[in-house]
């Protein structure tokens, strides 16, 4: 058992969190040309009003390529700096830590929202060929994507760092790199996806290399007082996937890099994987990793209620949660959980009256 609570403060570098409660990076399709918009302003601050203690910015292309869809969110040029600098300021105006995480989509780019279908767009439909390590398609009617070249390599990491600069002027305080869910940097880790017989390839070492790449880059790049996460699936859930040993390995080493927390997910990659979904099935991830890896973690998939949430941290299972679904369906869930628990949270003054 740990002293820590649900609502205990965590300190990161030179950032405190309020409470152990993250709003996961939670896609919302809701762009154009990568800008952020009002949509993002309220879905992001009324999460900050309700109470969490870190709001992530949902993924950000580094490259207009490394869009999952043409509605998703970009930092890829100085033009989308404004208005993420409004959303962070209003965020930590609340009393939040403000976040964003950083992504490239790989091969699972140029697809249509998942309320449009979520199929492929071709090049004559204004879609784009998806990049990855090796030329394999994530489903198996789609055209190869382009295996990325070495010097495509050093341009991708410059991307990630780019964005990392762009997301220090927007002012945010933390940074989380997009290594799971079957994008790019996932792509590299499994062997499921990565047939490269080069540095990049091949063994646990090779597969790891670009990930590393990119998050010793990003480090560099990133203030040193501010913290660095990175969210990994922690596996496949395929047979000769990447899996638990793998990712705990990579997880040492990212702590070594300067990597404060790994958020840890599952799966992605494969459309034929096999998942028994239940509360809370991917925390036991998170719990082996903090464990055996010596680094922090958070906890994500299926948590629900505050004493499911609160088990989680006093049990020393991860160091925080984080929360997607739980809180589109009630933006004010951590004040709603602070209630159920028993504890005084600050309520902004012009909510007191509700709670």
């Amino acid at each position: 058992m740990s002293a820590d609570s649900l609502f205990s403060p965590l300190t990161l570098r030179s950032i405190t969190l309020r409470n152990r409660i993250a709003i996961s990076p939670m896609c919302q399709y809701s762009s154009e040309d990568g800008f952020a918009s009002d949509w993002h302003l309220v879905h992001l601050g009324s999460r900050a009003v309700g109470g969490a203690g870190l709001v992530i910015a949902e993924a950000s292309a580094v490259t207009p390529e490394g869009r999952i869809t043409p509605d998703d969110l970009g930092i890829w040029k100085d033009e989308h700096i404004p208005m993420l600098a409004r959303i962070a300021a209003f965020i930590e105006g609340q009393g939040a830590v403000p976040a964003i995480q950083l992504a490239h989509a790989g091969r699972k780019a140029s697809t249509r929202r998942p309320w449009d279908g979520g199929t492929t767009i071709s090049l004559d439909d204004g879609g784009w060929t998806p990049v990855a390590p090796s030329p394999v398609p994530f489903r198996p009617e789609d055209h190869p994507p382009a295996a990325l070249s070495a010097d495509q390599l050093e341009q991708t990491v410059r991307a990630f760092v780019n964005a990392t600069g762009r997301a220090r002027q927007a002012g945010f305080r933390l940074i989380e790199l997009h290594a799971a869910h079957g994008y790019l940097l996932h792509d590299f880790l499994s062997p499921l996806s990565n047939y490269r017989t080069d540095a990049y390839g091949g063994s646990l070492e090779n597969r790891m290399r670009f990930p590393l790449d990119v998050i010793r880059a990003v480090r560099t790049a990133w203030p040193a007082e501010y913290p660095l996460f990175v969210r990994i699936s922690a596996t496949d859930w395929m047979e000769d996937g990447w899996e638990i040993e793998q990712s705990i390995a990579f997880a040492r080493e990212a702590a070594t890099l300067g990597v404060e927390l790994i958020d840890v997910s599952a799966g992605g990659l494969a459309l034929s994987a096999k998942v028994t979904v239940s509360p809370g099935y991917q925390v036991p991830f998170a719990e082996r990793i903090k464990a055996e890896a010596g680094i922090r973690t958070g906890a994500v998939g299926l948590i629900t209620d505050a004493e499911q949430a609160d088990e989680i941290i006093q049990r020393c299972k991860a160091d925080i949660v984080l929360l997607a679904r739980a809180t589109l369906r009630d933006p004010y869930w951590v004040h709603h959980a602070a209630q159920a628990l028993g504890v005084k949270t600050s309520v902004p003054p012009q909510y007191l009256r509700a709670f």
